[in-house]
Order: structure tokens, then sequence, then C-alpha cells
């Protein structure tokens, strides 16, 4: 049976006001500043992982490979974390 938005146990039909956004990513330039919006967007992309996969998409990696590396990025931030747990504990 196929999901019906208005089948007869949910009769009530919703009003939801629609808003025309555009898909996506967006950023609202104000005042004409381009070069504030762009900085935004350089943000929001950064947050995103935008350019940590266009970066490990140029070239093949295989699955070990990308294993390896993930392993070896999880024991950094292990140790990473251990050594500020050891400073603000004092020892």
């Amino acid at each position: 049976m196929r999901y019906n938005k208005f089948n007869k146990y949910n009769s009530k039909k919703r009003n939801f006001k629609q808003e025309e956004r555009p898909a996506g990513m967006t950023v609202i330039v104000r005042d004409n500043d381009v070069n504030k919006a762009l900085r935004v967007l350089k943000k929001k992309l950064l947050r995103d992982g935008f350019f940590q996969e266009m970066r490990d998409r140029t070239f093949y990696e295989s699955k070990g490979t990308k294993r390896r590396k993930a392993k070896d990025a999880a024991t950094r931030r292990f140790k990473r974390n251990l050594e500020k747990q050891k400073l603000e504990r004092g020892y």
C-alpha cells in the first residue's frame, strides 16, 4: 500500500507555508559585499568537508590504503586527546 499524505487515518489537511528556497547550499550577499559572502561560502564548504573530499578524489586510493589512513588518523586523534587529558589532570 502506498503512503498517502491524506489517507483515511490522517484526514486533516494541514496548511504548510511553502517558502521558495533554492536547493543546496546558499549564501546571501548583503550590501553588495561579495568578499564577505565568499568568506562565508568557503567556511561553509570547509565545514562540509568539500575541500577534503576534492583532495581525496584527486587520485585513486585502494580500500586498504583508505583503511590504513583512517586508522592512522584515529590513532593520532586518540594520542592528541590523551595528551590533553594529561595536561588537564596534571600528570
